[in-house]
């Protein structure tokens, strides 16, 4: 019996050579070439693409950044102004007179309240018209919603993308402060933290409310009798103490004044880390609810 051949297999004719198994080349390292490592930018789109709701913050970025000098005369410069007429003009005499403020000049005293107030303002601002447009004038939102992005989707981005706003006024503003003697300790630089989640925690429940009204007739009377009091009184230009017993329980319920305290400790270098715990535990409760609310608010909207 003759055995099997386990030679190579030769073709048909008299001269061919016989085939082998063709091995995959690879390099001589055996790893084969290093795939090229994504950009910046393409790992910024991919994060964006793994979080729908950056979507809308993307497309507010880009509407934004068509009137960026408008933003920043209008979220830079004005807070400015409050703080030369206020902590270098009306400060000189208040710091001639009396000589400190809690024991700060008047211009230290007041820069982190000027900053947590106009980032309210801000806030406040962007969380009324530009909703109520969204939903009733322009129907932006439902075009969003007619998407794969979800009412919770376009509520979230947009606060995402105020929160951005607010974080470049901010930091614009803290710079020049600084540069004008109003911020005295390195961690002033947390001050624009606590100046975002002041303005968030009024802001996104006034997008919430916002997304529930038929017309802006209520808008000017919130501005009135809500973010001017909270603007005047949440320990921004003078001491809370000095209010009447009565009144200081309201004014240390406001958010505002939570995150003016927040801004002040930073901007001084006076850090107590059990006060701040209860500051920024408050602030995120009131951004959480709002946020929660918002979202509600708009799936029922969009939704119908």
């Amino acid at each position: 019996m003759t055995a099997p051949s386990t030679g190579p297999t030769r073709a048909a004719g008299p001269h061919a050579p016989p085939t082998q198994a063709v091995a995959a080349p690879e390099a001589a390292d055996g790893g084969g070439a290093p795939e090229a490592q994504p950009s910046l930018g393409d790992r910024a789109l991919a994060a964006i693409a793994r979080r729908p709701l950056l979507r809308v913050t993307e497309r507010e970025v880009r509407i934004g950044s068509r009137a960026f000098r408008t933003v920043l005369l209008t979220g830079v410069a004005t807070p400015l102004l409050f703080l030369g007429a206020m902590g270098l003009g009306l400060g000189g005499l208040i710091d001639a007179n009396s000589g400190d403020v809690e024991g700060l000049t008047y211009l230290a005293f007041v820069t982190p309240g000027i900053l947590c107030a106009a980032s309210l303002q801000t806030a406040a601002s962007d969380c009324m018209w530009p909703i109520l447009g969204g939903l009733k004038w322009m129907k932006s939102y439902h075009a969003a919603a007619a998407t794969p992005l979800t009412p919770a989707d376009v509520y979230g981005g947009y606060i995402v993308w105020v929160g951005c706003r607010l974080a470049v006024n901010a930091t614009f503003f803290v710079i020049v402060a600084a540069l004008l003697g109003g911020i005295s300790s390195p961690w002033g630089v947390l001050a624009v933290p606590a100046a975002i989640a002041g303005a968030l925690a009024v802001g996104a429940p006034l997008a919430a409310y916002s997304a529930g009204r038929e017309n802006d007739v209520t808008f000017p009377i919130i501005f009135r009798v809500v973010i001017m009091p909270l603007f005047l009184f949440s320990g921004t230009f003078f001491a809370v103490d000095q209010l009447p017993a009565g009144i200081r329980p309201l004014a240390w319920a406001s958010p505002l004044w939570h995150a003016v305290e927040m801004a002040r400790g930073a901007t001084t270098g006076d850090i107590d880390a059990l006060a701040a715990a209860g500051h920024v535990a408050v602030l995120v409760a009131c951004v959480t609810a709002g946020w929660l609310w918002g979202t509600r608010v708009f799936t029922r909207q969009l939704a119908s």
